[in-house]
């Protein structure tokens, strides 16, 4: 049996939205669709399922459909409903007047555990359905940029698009005043030009898949401003999950609160 897109569900219309994105997606994959609600606050968890389970319904009628109510921190349960699941798939915010500083709380808790990508459905309505046929991904410095590249890629395949890859590297980095010594990467770009970090990335990717297809750009500026400006015409972004001390890093921060698509962050294979 196939393991299960996983969708974490408040009553909530981002929420909403949210199964609507993993309804598609289910289709897309041909693999189950799980709803999730972490029984909390004043709402009727029966109502709450009962309204995602119908739009589920009539987004997605063939789609094998399960749900359940777990009463625990909903963090640690949809951690752990990751464990076993195809991706997790959460709202750009909840229900209360401090429902987004809660989402973030409970979105950057996932995507530093899960052990599966965890995909934050943002945006306008058009970068939702597909249409827009544009999948950007971050490669970045180091190895933590395979596994997103190769969700990427499996994205594009369903959508019948080519992935685009986008590494940002800012030169100002290298800017020295008296007498500091040069940054680490500062050394690394004179050692290794940003365009050969992207190759050398894609090279993986196409000894792995020999029929892989992606785009390449580098761009020069601070990755923050690169990746928002890159995804404005996207339907995903997908950045790798380069975690420290328990977070999803400062990129991937600022990219799960302000991107104009939603966002996949993949966690990289092996220790991090």
């Amino acid at each position: 049996m196939a393991i299960p897109l996983v969708v974490g569900i408040d009553g909530s219309e981002p929420s909403l939205e949210a199964v609507d994105w993993a309804a598609d997606e289910a289709v897309r994959h041909s693999v189950p669709l799980h709803l999730v609600h972490a029984a909390a606050g004043d709402r009727e968890p029966s109502d709450v399922i009962s309204a995602a389970s119908k739009r589920a319904r009539e987004r997605a009628p063939t789609v094998q459909l399960s749900s359940e109510v777990l009463h625990e921190d909903a963090a640690a349960a949809l951690v752990d409903k990751g464990r076993n699941a195809f991706a997790l798939v959460l709202g750009s915010r909840g229900l209360g007047d401090l429902a987004e500083m809660l989402l973030g709380a409970v979105t950057l808790a996932v995507a530093a555990r899960a052990d599966c990508p965890v995909v934050v459905v943002r945006g306008a309505a058009e970068h939702h359905d597909g249409r827009l046929g544009n999948i950007v991904v971050c490669v970045e410095e180091g190895e933590g940029s395979d596994t997103a590249l190769q969700f990427a890629s499996l994205e594009a395949h369903v959508r019948s698009c080519r992935p685009r890859a986008v590494h940002a590297w800012n030169p100002s980095s290298r800017a020295l005043t008296t007498r500091p010594a040069p940054s680490w990467y500062a050394m690394e770009a004179h050692r290794r030009p940003p365009s050969q970090v992207l190759d050398d990335a894609l090279r993986g990717l196409a000894e792995r898949y020999r029929d892989a297809r992606v785009s390449s750009r580098v761009i020069e500026g601070p990755a923050r401003r690169a990746l928002l400006d890159a995804t404005s015409e996207a339907d995903l972004l997908v950045v790798g999950a380069r975690r420290r001390h328990g977070h999803p890093g400062l990129i991937n921060h600022a990219l799960l609160h302000h991107a104009p698509c939603p966002v996949a962050v993949v966690p990289q294979i092996g220790p991090t």
